[in-house]
């Protein structure tokens, strides 16, 4: 053990290593979710415009589990710990929504569902069920997870931004897996079983990705719960050092807003203006592959419904490199933020790549469509691809930054605060998930009212992306010297 900037002891560089672990199983998970989803709902009989609806569960979710999750696990007085009983529980909730989900057209089957119908009403039932549990298990198992890290790091900066550096690199590799299995065509064939009447080829590889998830994510979970031994200790008060008595939910989190400093509110405040950019893409990326750049339709034609799948297997590749990037761009932070003179600078280039991103996906997709008023109802040409792939890929890049440096400054500055590790991420989820609700209720909305597609929502993001990278170039101060997010290896021996 080593000491922290408190005197407490920081554990082992291998345990935060196994904890971080646990981000993998999560992400890749989530990797399914946002990339086969969206496609699966609307094969459902779930309209376009209804389809961001659901998605408002993964927001509402966060914005009421984490804080209350991160409240009590700073509390909670157990022999197993503070944080892993929360684990636990989470990724047990996860293999019931995931199997809730990949069963959904069965269990609708068996319920009542016709086959033929285009509209499966029992099945859409079971899987927006399955959705919400997902998104609150998540939630319940990711804040812990994230709060457990900082607690192994003894309060101690450097180590904290070590940590949260695995974190974001083990939701790269946790992505790759995910869309890498949601890309292949015939990964059903490896569980014969889960082709059924009711659930055709993309429904059965969905079904086994989910399974492969449900064995991922127990694994890595069980290894770093039996193998990482949390030091039980009560939540303090900042002041006085004296264990603190269990005070109610709605004052502490009342409490923690009143001694946010203006660094933090600022914080927040980039933060959320950065997912309003972002939460656009990550909800029809892949639709907007198998409808605008491969001109398919998820409730169409045979071939219609053939394009579609192509260009959402192909949204799955896309975003494959684009974790690959993210995986790369996480360790490389530290040296390209010194090089370009400090972090709050390079958030705001990344913020204005990402403007630029999405704002690519207009001349793209125009192209798309000039070149089927030419040749027909075909796959577009070599030259569209890449331009498409292009844009996954440099969007890699933000990703990695919006993946890492929020959540590595919300702890440094929650370790000088009044509130805990726990309650202080929840906190600043609420950041996150907020202008995601915002965004799930307005882009359908605005996307249809444009003609159904999705550009008027990215267009929304990249709006977003711009004044995100105004504040963190020109409002947000600059953090201490002591907090410019290290790359995975600064910092990372004993």
């Amino acid at each position: 053990m080593e000491h922290g900037g408190h005197g407490e002891t920081m554990a082992p560089l291998w345990n935060i290593i196994v904890v971080a672990s646990i981000a993998a199983g999560v992400q890749f998970g989530w990797a399914l979710q946002l990339s086969l989803l969206t496609p699966y709902s609307q094969q459902l009989g779930i309209p376009h415009m209804w389809a961001s609806f659901i998605w408002l569960c993964g927001p509402v979710s966060g914005l009421l589990v984490q804080p209350i999750v991160g409240y009590f696990s700073d509390r909670t007085k157990n022999r197993f710990g503070r944080r892993r009983p929360f684990i636990v529980a989470g990724a047990g909730f996860v293999a019931v929504a995931v199997f809730l989900i990949g069963f959904a057209a069965d269990l609708g089957h068996m319920a009542g569902d016709k086959i033929d119908a285009l509209m499966k009403p029992r099945a859409v039932a079971i899987f927006v069920v399955g959705f919400w549990i997902l998104d609150v298990a998540n939630n319940m198992l990711q804040g812990p997870c994230r709060a457990l890290l900082a607690d192994l790091s003894g309060h101690n900066h450097k180590r904290m931004r070590v940590a949260n550096g695995f974190f974001s690199f083990f939701m790269a590799v946790g992505n790759v897996l995910g869309y890498a299995a949601g890309s292949v065509s015939n990964l059903h064939k490896f569980l014969p079983f889960t082709t059924t009447p009711a659930c055709d080829v993309y429904c059965a590889n969905l079904k086994t990705c989910f399974l492969i998830d449900i064995v991922l994510l127990i694994t890595v979970t069980a290894i770093a719960v039996c193998s990482v031994k949390e030091t039980v200790h009560p939540h303090k008060d900042v002041v006085t050092g004296e264990s603190e008595p269990m005070t109610p939910f709605g004052r502490e989190v009342t409490t923690a807003f009143k001694n946010l400093t203006k660094p933090m509110w600022l914080l927040y405040l980039v933060t959320a203006l950065n997912w309003i950019a972002w939460f656009p893409f990550i909800l029809y990326d892949t639709d907007w592959m198998g409808l605008e750049v491969w001109g398919g339709k998820a409730q169409g034609t045979p071939e219609q419904k053939r394009l579609y799948d192509l260009g959402v297997r192909a949204g799955s590749m896309g975003l494959l490199i684009n974790s690959v990037v993210l995986g790369f761009g996480s360790l490389v932070v530290e040296p390209v933020g010194k090089l370009v003179g400090g972090v709050k600078r390079w958030w705001a280039i990344v913020n204005f790549i990402l403007a630029v991103g999405l704002a690519c996906t207009v001349p793209v997709t125009r192209a798309a469509e000039a070149y089927r008023r030419i040749h027909g109802l075909v796959p577009p040409p070599s030259n569209i691809k890449a331009g498409a792939f292009g844009i996954f890929s440099v969007l890699g890049i933000p990703l990695s930054v919006t993946y890492s440096i929020p959540f590595a400054l919300a702890s440094i500055y929650s370790s000088s605060g009044g509130a805990g590790q726990g309650l202080s991420l929840g906190v600043l989820n609420m950041a996150i998930v907020i202008p995601q609700m915002i965004v799930s209720v307005v882009s359908g909305k605005i996307d249809q009212a444009f003609g159904g597609g999705n550009l008027p929502a990215f267009i929304m993001g990249a709006i977003a992306a711009v004044i995100s990278s105004l504040m963190a170039l020109f409002v947000l101060p600059n953090p201490p010297a002591d907090a410019s997010i290290p790359a995975l290896m600064a910092g990372g021996g004993h």
